[in-house]
C-alpha cells in the first residue's frame, strides 16, 4: 500500500517502541505515549501538521491524536482500528499470554496455525508473508510491547470524544473482520467522517485490498471527507457561494 501511495505522497511508516528497529525501552507502552512519538518523529522530519493512517491498534493512536493533539493531523484514517470503547474481554489477553508462551517454547507452529486458520486470500496471504510475520511476533516485538499494549486498549475508552472530533476522517474496514461492527459504531459517532467496506478483506485490511485501499485514501486526500451530511453542506456553500456572486 505505501509504494502505491508514496507516487503521490512523502509516506513515513512508524515502528512503534518495541518493535521493529525502534528501541525497545523499559516504559512509554501506551497510545498516549505512542501518539506522542509519532509528533516528535514528524517534527523531527520537519512535519509540525501530517496525516496519519493506523491500522488496529495504530488507529487507537490516531484517535488519541485527534482527541488530544487535534491542531497536529490534517486528516486521519482508522483501518480496522480498534474499537473506541478498546478491548473488551478477557479473550484479547488470553491470546496475548498464549503467544507469549510459544514464545517462550520457541514453538513456531503455534504461529503458523494462527494464521493459517485465518488463511482465505492466498493470492495475497503468500507463504512469505506469513514467514516474515511469525518470524517479526517471535523475534521481533517485545515482551512489553505486546503485553502494555494490549492493556493500553483493554483501559482505553474514547467513545464520547469522538463526536467532537473535528478532522476529516476516513473509517476503512473488512467485509469479514470481526470488528467491523465496531468500527460502523465508531463511523457513526464521527461527525466529519466517510466510509469504506472491503467485503474480501478481515483484519489486515490493507493485505487483503493494499490497490483499493490505497486508491480510497487517494480519494479521500484529494476529495475530504464524503457523506450525506457533508456533500448536502457542499452543495449549500455552492448555492449560497453563488447567490452572493450575484449580488
Amino acid at each position: 500500500m505505501a509504494k502505491i501511495l508514496k507516487q503521490h505522497y512523502r509516506v513515513v511508516i512508524i515502528e512503534c517502541r518495541g518493535c521493529g528497529d525502534s528501541e525497545h525501552t523499559e516504559d512509554g507502552y501506551n497510545l498516549e505515549q505512542y501518539a506522542l512519538d509519532v509528533i516528535e518523529l514528524m517534527h523531527q522530519l520537519g512535519h509540525d501538521q501530517f496525516s496519519f493512517a493506523g491500522h488496529s491498534m495504530g488507529g487507537g493512536v490516531g484517535m488519541t491524536l485527534a482527541v488530544k493533539h487535534p491542531d497536529k493531523l490534517a486528516k486521519l484514517v482508522l483501518m480496522a482500528s480498534v474499537g473506541s470503547k478498546g478491548l473488551v474481554g478477557d479473550s484479547f489477553r488470553k491470546n496475548v499470554d498464549a503467544r507469549l508462551k510459544a514464545r517462550r517454547n520457541k514453538d513456531r507452529e503455534f504461529f503458523e496455525r494462527d494464521y493459517s486458520a485465518g488463511l482465505f486470500r492466498p493470492d495475497v496471504q503468500t507463504q512469505d508473508w506469513r514467514n516474515l510475520r511469525v518470524h517479526r511476533l517471535m523475534n521481533v516485538v517485545s515482551d512489553r510491547h505486546l503485553i502494555d499494549s494490549m492493556t493500553a486498549m483493554q483501559a482505553m475508552d474514547l467513545t464520547a470524544d469522538l463526536q467532537n472530533i473535528k478532522t476529516p476522517t476516513l473509517v476503512l474496514s473488512g467485509g469479514v473482520d470481526p470488528l467491523l461492527n465496531t468500527n460502523l459504531d465508531d463511523y457513526r459517532r464521527l461527525p466529519n467522517a466517510c466510509l469504506q467496506v472491503f467485503f474480501r478483506a478481515a483484519h489486515e485490511v490493507a493485505i487483503h485490498e493494499p490497490e483499493g485501499v490505497a486508491e480510497a485514501i487517494h480519494q479521500f486526500m484529494q476529495h475530504g471527507a464524503l457523506n450525506a451530511h457533508t456533500l448536502r453542506a457542499r452543495h449549500l456553500q455552492s448555492i449560497t457561494r453563488k447567490m452572493l456572486e450575484k449580488c
